[in-house]
């Protein structure tokens, strides 16, 4: 059988996305040496050596290229196939108006540091992108009981999922190769399942910047700071991931009556469930700082990475540990929303997750106890 010209582009974008991003990132790493743009260590970090944290500058731009250049190729060569063929450009539009906005004042704060306030200014204006669009949450598919959503609930309602998804990955951002792995499999879900409803180009999108991903996340995690090998995405490059997988589980979760005839599944439910454990991690610790009558947004060391640490997992093994982790909450929840109700799945998660973090804080008194 013959491969459809569309798979190989797939695959070339993939591995364009890869090349561009390694000829860049170590000009990144020269530049960031040379000028000192250093994550300096402090007694909330992780690393005990200065890093350069401009990883995520080669994020967007490598992205655009990317995509811009190869779209335009394959429509002057005449492949238009499917929805590369006239796709909605609005939403595209909304993206990169969005994804600038994020690249421009993680950047800012990567350099001279902006507060918190003004950050979530800028997110909230980039997540009203998607709904003015066009792109909204408007189904539930079930869960709770819930189907179709009226605009008026569903615009916030996806405003405060954008916001929400964005941070969720910024702040999981905590050792080495865990936000970006979390995202590389994330994407790839997603690349597969627009694969399969022929959304090509939102199928490119996700291979592309799981391609821009793989060299930072070599440098990240295999890198040496002592030799001047290793790179942190910033917050220029956890935004801009966070706020395009928010891209994708809106326009997943979108209700489409075409789309809908051959979908078995909760599109919400699989959508939360690759994002399962950055989310379930926030929504926690916010809940932990409001009843410890803390502020929800200054930083601390209680995200579920610092809990393996304290347990005593290197860095390492607790990345290792929370993928696999996030591994089996997505497996778990794909095949089990095909047997059970949606309702029942996500408050199995919940409850699971729940469970896990109150075994962790028994492991962590235990060993605090022993330690005295």
């Amino acid at each position: 059988m013959m491969i459809q010209p569309i798979y190989i582009f797939l695959l070339v974008a993939l591995i364009v996305s890869v090349t561009i991003a390694m000829l860049v990132l170590p000009n990144i790493l020269l530049i960031s040496h040379k000028k000192k743009l250093f994550d300096m260590p402090d007694k909330r970090k992780v690393h005990h050596a200065p890093v350069p944290r401009l990883g995520g500058l080669s994020f967007f731009p490598v992205m655009l290229i990317t995509m811009g250049g190869l779209v335009l190729i394959y429509h002057l060569m005449g492949l238009s196939s499917g929805s590369m063929h006239g796709e909605v450009p609005y939403e595209f539009l909304a993206l990169l108006v969005g994804s600038m906005m994020l690249f421009l004042v993680g950047l800012a704060d990567d350099l001279i540091g902006v507060g918190y306030k003004k950050k979530f200014l800028v997110q909230i204006i980039s997540a009203a992108m998607f709904p003015l669009s066009g792109l909204y949450i408007n189904n539930f598919y079930g869960l709770f009981g819930i189907y179709l959503i009226p605009a008026e609930v569903g615009i916030p309602l996806t405003m405060l999922l954008v916001v929400f998804i964005t941070n969720a990955i910024n702040l999981i951002d905590g050792i080495d190769g865990l936000a970006s792995g979390l995202s590389m499999v994330a994407l790839l879900v997603f690349g597969v399942l627009f694969v399969h409803f022929r959304m090509w180009s939102y199928a490119m999108l996700a291979f592309v910047t799981v391609g821009v991903i793989i060299p930072f996340f070599s440098y990240n995690v295999f890198g040496s700071a002592d030799l001047g090998r290793k790179i942190f995405m910033g917050d220029t490059g956890s935004l801009t991931l966070g706020y395009i997988l928010s891209f994708f589980v809106i326009k997943y979760c979108m209700y489409e009556p075409d789309m809908l005839l051959t979908m078995k599944t909760s599109p919400v439910l699989v959508s939360f469930s690759v994002l399962m454990v950055p989310c379930l991690d926030v929504i926690r610790v916010v809940l932990r700082r409001a009843r410890n009558k803390r502020s929800l947004f200054m930083p601390d060391k209680t995200h579920i990475h610092h809990k393996f640490l304290t347990m005593g997992f290197s860095p390492r093994r607790a990345l290792v540990t929370i993928q696999l982790m996030s591994a089996c909450f997505c497996a778990f929840t794909i095949v089990a929303i095909l047997y059970m109700n949606n309702t029942l799945v996500f408050v199995i998660d919940v409850v699971v997750w729940t469970l896990l973090n109150l075994w962790f804080d028994h492991v962590i008194n235990r060993k605090t106890k022993n330690e005295k």
